[in-house]
Formats: structure tokens, C-alpha cells, sequence
């Protein structure tokens, strides 16, 4: 990945922010670039999708590129209207982008065609959508294992959605998948569902007593629903490429965290793909040296959705404020998020991970009024301070936070614009925030809508 000018360490050094590099006088994210990663740097819900969405106002290709309709962006446009986007990057508001759904993510076309209709209802223009010839599709028969196995688990369940996501990466990486380019060929498709329906039909019925699904009801549903997308399947890698080669500037958009990452999360409670910067390159078909930055969504708290560890989880009146101040329901599952206070060990595991650049600070309002905010600085594991991720699943389960106290404040900062009109402790929390996570905070979002964004930095790679 392109140089950023902090030095070639494999780790970044401990960052201090120079404020001379602040700027307020801009009332819009800026950047100069070729091609930017916009990820989660913690376990997702961080509010991607109004950073994708005011980013997409000056690129001309917004790429989806991992994940699947098991997660949600909300944004909220400046007349108040709000979308909940599942599959669709986060650009398709934005009439002059195009948008891509890239080879990495897996489509599931009942869910993408829906999503369709439900924004050109709406008025809104999805004519400049591409898919990419090789996204895998989410067939019925992965459904359907999904749920039955997750059921099966019981207690031991990793929290999936039970949309199919995980068993068609399943298929994917065993090289039995539907593409969407085979709804192309009615041959291929038929004879790859058939393929897949021999074995899966073994298991629905007789490790799982459902009932087994018929190839030929499968396939016609598809082909039916393929008539409607169809004509949106492109080679997506060719057509990325010949733009950065235009130097249009193209903005890669992921889903979910860091945190959930299959390779670098907290597994096994993951999802099945990589929501990191690395897989942004896999995901699209662009290579890691056409990207010049990465920006990471920071929320000013934490909150996680499904099973899994959380060292700083509050399951007290504190977190049920969290949750309530901050509408923490999820997009797509609408199940509730569990709320903590902000974990700086995540936060700088994501600077590393994911080589970012500059963070884009969410939901700073819903502290107004704490007296106190803590910030988790380390953690305590069996006696032992330790500042960093921990290398084993034990020791993230074990980990105890340790806090930092920071003074809190009482006013209303959803009408700030600038860092100056901030009150002085908000400003503090967010340069010890930066100081803890090892990346400048380019951008803060006090408010759901596009305009209630503060500007500190050009994000220039």
C-alpha cells in the first residue's frame, strides 16, 4: 500500500497530532486520491455508511467489496429522509456516482432486487449499478443450512444472521459456487446446483430431518429473479481499473469491522470474509498500489451485535443510556447492540491491521451530558497490564479493561461545525482518543445527518 508519510515501520510509532495540520475552514470531506478504503475499526456499526455516503459526494465510483446483506448502513440525507442499505454501496444516493458490487461480496438476488425496487420507489436513481460477473450468489439451499445449523448449536452459536452468508463463502472457497455470471448460461447454472443439491440434500434431511429442495424450483427462481439484474452483471475489475487509470477517484466501501474479520478477528466469532483494508484489493480487483489511504470509522463508544467477547461491555444503566441515546438497534438484523465505552487496545489493533490513515470519529453527541467518560487504555489479564490485542482467544475472554477517566460535558455539540466550537473537554477526549488510537482524527460526526460532520483534516493519503 502507498506510502502516508508517518514513517515505514511495520507498526506505526506513537502518534502525537500536530495541530497546526488542523483545518476548519472546509464544511466537506476532501481528499486527493486515486483509490480510498473506507473500513469498521471495531466489531461494525460504526457508522460507514454516512462517512461512505459524504465521501461518495466527490468520487465518481463507490465499491462494496466484501459481506453480504448481513449488514446494514444507515444515512441520512439533508432533507431528513434516511436509507438503510444492506447490499448496495453507499454512493448509489449520490446520482453522478457509479457504484460496484465487487467480487468479493455474495449476492443474494431476492435480497438485492428488493433493496432496488425499494429505492427507485423512493425516487431514487440506481441505473449506474454494477455486479460484478464474479460475486458469488447466496442460493436458497444456503439459507436454509445457515439457519438449521445455527439452531443446532444452541448454546454455542457464533451469532450469524442466518441470511447465508457464511455457507455460500463456504462454497466459494470450495470451488462448488454460483457466480452471478453463471445466471448467464442456464447449462452451468443448472448443472452447478444440481451439483451442490446431491450433497446438501444429505445433510437437510438427514443430519437436520428438513425437507431436501428440488434443483429444477431452484434454478427457475433464479433465472426468474436474474431477468431484473441481469443486465447490471459486468467485469467490474476492468471497468475499476480503466477509471483509476482516468484518475477518477474510486472509494472502497466494506461492511462490518476489523473486529470481525475471518483472518485478524475475534474468532470464531467473525463473519466469513475480510472486512479489512487487505481485502478491499481481493474484493475488487484493484491492486494494494493504486489505494493511497485508509480511513477507519472509530464510534466514540463501542458497541457489538451477536456473541463473541467485548472486554469493555456495560450491562448496567450506563449501557442501557449507550443504547438508548444512540438508537443502537441493528440496520438489518434489528436485534439490540451491546454498548461499552471506547476500547483504545481495538482501536490501535486497527491502525496496524489495517495501515489507517486517518479515523473518521462517529457519534460524539450521545456523551453530551456524562459527567465522566472512560477510555479503556490496557487491559488486565491474570494480573499482567497488557496494551495490546492478545495473541490467544483465552486472553481476549479474560481481558478486564483498565480505564482512564476523562471529564465529560453538558452541552448540546449536535450544531457544531467546526473543532473550535466543540467544548474544551469534548476537544480533549478527541486528542487523547487520537493520541491512544495512533491516528489523526480527520473528520467527527456530532449528528446523523450529512451536514452535522466536523472537518480537521484534508485527507490527502
Amino acid at each position: 500500500m502507498a506510502k502516508h508519510g508517518r514513517g515505514n515501520d511495520l507498526l506505526l510509532p506513537s502518534f502525537h497530532p500536530d495541530p497546526r495540520q488542523a483545518t476548519t475552514s472546509s464544511d466537506r470531506l476532501e481528499f486527493h486520491m486515486p483509490a480510498i478504503v473506507l473500513i469498521g475499526a471495531q466489531w461494525g456499526d460504526e457508522g460507514k455508511g454516512k462517512a461512505t455516503d459524504l465521501l461518495g459526494e466527490q468520487a465518481q465510483w463507490v465499491v462494496r467489496y466484501q459481506g453480504g446483506n448481513n449488514a446494514g448502513h444507515t444515512v441520512v440525507l439533508p432533507d431528513g429522509q434516511d436509507f438503510a442499505l444492506k447490499l448496495l454501496p453507499s454512493g448509489i444516493l449520490s446520482p453522478q456516482v457509479h457504484n460496484v458490487i465487487g467480487n468479493g461480496v455474495v449476492v443474494n438476488p431476492e435480497a438485492l432486487l428488493e433493496e432496488l425496487d425499494g429505492l427507485e420507489a423512493r425516487g431514487v436513481d440506481t441505473s449506474k449499478l454494477s455486479l460484478s460477473a464474479d460475486a458469488h450468489l447466496v442460493m436458497p439451499y444456503h439459507v436454509a443450512i445457515d439457519r438449521v445449523t445455527e439452531r443446532y448449536l444452541g448454546k454455542k452459536q457464533i451469532g450469524t444472521t442466518g441470511r447465508g452468508i457464511g455457507p455460500c463463502y463456504q462454497d466459494k472457497v470450495a470451488r462448488v459456487g454460483v457466480r452471478a455470471q453463471d445466471v448467464l448460461d442456464e447449462k452451468i447454472l443448472r448443472q452447478k446446483v444440481e451439483a451442490a443439491l446431491e450433497y446438501k440434500n444429505q445433510v437437510l434431511v438427514k443430519v437436520y430431518n428438513r425437507r431436501a429442495m428440488d434443483p429444477g424450483e431452484v434454478v427457475d427462481t433464479v433465472l426468474a429473479q436474474s431477468e431484473k439484474f441481469a443486465g447490471r452483471i459486468a467485469e467490474t475489475k476492468t471497468m475499476l481499473n480503466r477509471a483509476l487509470a482516468r484518475e477518477e477517484t474510486v472509494l472502497l466501501e466494506g461492511s462490518q469491522g476489523t473486529l470481525l474479520d475471518v483472518d485478524h478477528g475475534t474468532y470464531p466469532f467473525v463473519t466469513s470474509s475480510n472486512p479489512t483494508s487487505g481485502g478491499a484489493c481481493a474484493g475488487s480487483g484493484i491492486g494494494p498500489t493504486r489505494i493511497n489511504a485508509v480511513i477507519g470509522i472509530l464510534k466514540a463508544y463501542t458497541t457489538r451485535v451477536g456473541a463473541g467477547p467485548f472486554p469493555t461491555e456495560l450491562t448496567d444503566a450506563a449501557g442501557e443510556n449507550l443504547r438508548q441515546v444512540g438508537g443502537e438497534v441493528g440496520v438489518n438484523t434489528g436485534r439490540n447492540r451491546r454498548t461499552g465505552w471506547f476500547d483504545a487496545v481495538i482501536a490501535r489493533y486497527a491502525t496496524h491491521v489495517n495501515g489507517i490513515t486517518d479515523y473518521f470519529l462517529t457519534k460524539l453527541d450521545v456523551l453530551s451530558g456524562l459527567e465522566t467518560i472512560p477510555v479503556c487504555v490496557a487491559y488486565d489479564i491474570d494480573g499482567m497490564r497488557v496494551s495490546d490485542m492478545p495473541m490467544t482467544q483465552t486472553g481476549v475472554h479474560h481481558a478486564v479493561p483498565v480505564y482512564e477517566e476523562m471529564p465529560g460535558w453538558r452541552e448540546d455539540i449536535s450544531g457544531a461545525r467546526s473543532f473550535e466550537d466543540l467544548p474544551p473537554n469534548a476537544r480533549a477526549y478527541i486528542q487523547r482518543l487520537e493520541e491512544l488510537a495512533e491516528s489523526r482524527i480527520s473528520a467527527i460526526g456530532v449528528g446523523p445527518g450529512r451536514d452535522q460532520t466536523i472537518v480537521r483534516h484534508t485527507m490527502t493519503g
